[in-house]
């Protein structure tokens, strides 16, 4: 067995996935049930929350549709790979070659193509943000010495996945039909 199962049933070679094997209801639903810094947080907050509060950032930011949607589906390989720690991650340079290769046909399916460098750094920018909120939430922790800006009100509670799961396609739905049109 080669493949990745979908929640949608489609069979997808990790080392080699294409366009067509890109879906939004799979991207939600895996996210929604992935666990943020691999379940060490006291209670349970999904990949797919940390994404909704990144895009909601973005937002409050007053960025681009393109960046907040990019905000949103940042994480979007991880539904199909899981989530590693970024101090593994960068031991691991395949994972990252793959992981890379899957978000580039995320982006390049939902925003058209893929996110210039200046997207690139404003997500960046804000994932960290987050981060840094979510662990001095959840782990009573300041992971930088000085905290970083942060203008929107992100949701540090236990949410049931599917919530979460229909917030995330509603939103992704809202942001690729005003970008598309």
């Amino acid at each position: 067995m080669g493949h990745i199962t979908t929640f949608t049933k489609l069979h997808i070679d990790p080392l080699n996935p294409s366009i067509d094997d890109i879906c939004l209801y799979d991207i939600a639903h895996s996210l929604s049930l992935l666990t943020r810094a691999t379940g060490h947080f006291p209670q349970f907050y999904s990949v797919a929350q940390h994404c909704l509060n990144c895009a909601k950032e973005a937002e409050a930011r007053g960025y681009s549709k393109r960046v907040i949607l990019a905000c949103l589906l940042h994480d979007g390989a991880e539904s199909y790979l899981n989530d590693v720690t970024r101090s593994v991650k960068s031991l691991i340079p395949l994972y990252e070659e793959i992981e890379n290769k899957f978000l580039n046909l995320i982006y390049t399916k939902f925003l058209g193509s893929h996110i210039t460098e200046e997207e690139e750094q404003l997500v960046k920018e804000i994932d960290d943000t987050i981060l840094f909120y979510e662990f001095r939430h959840y782990m009573d922790e300041d992971i930088k010495e000085e905290a970083p800006l942060l203008l929107s009100k992100p949701v540090f509670r236990y949410q049931i996945f599917e919530d979460v799961e229909d917030e995330y396609k509603e939103k992704a739905k809202e942001l690729i039909f005003s970008i598309m049109k």
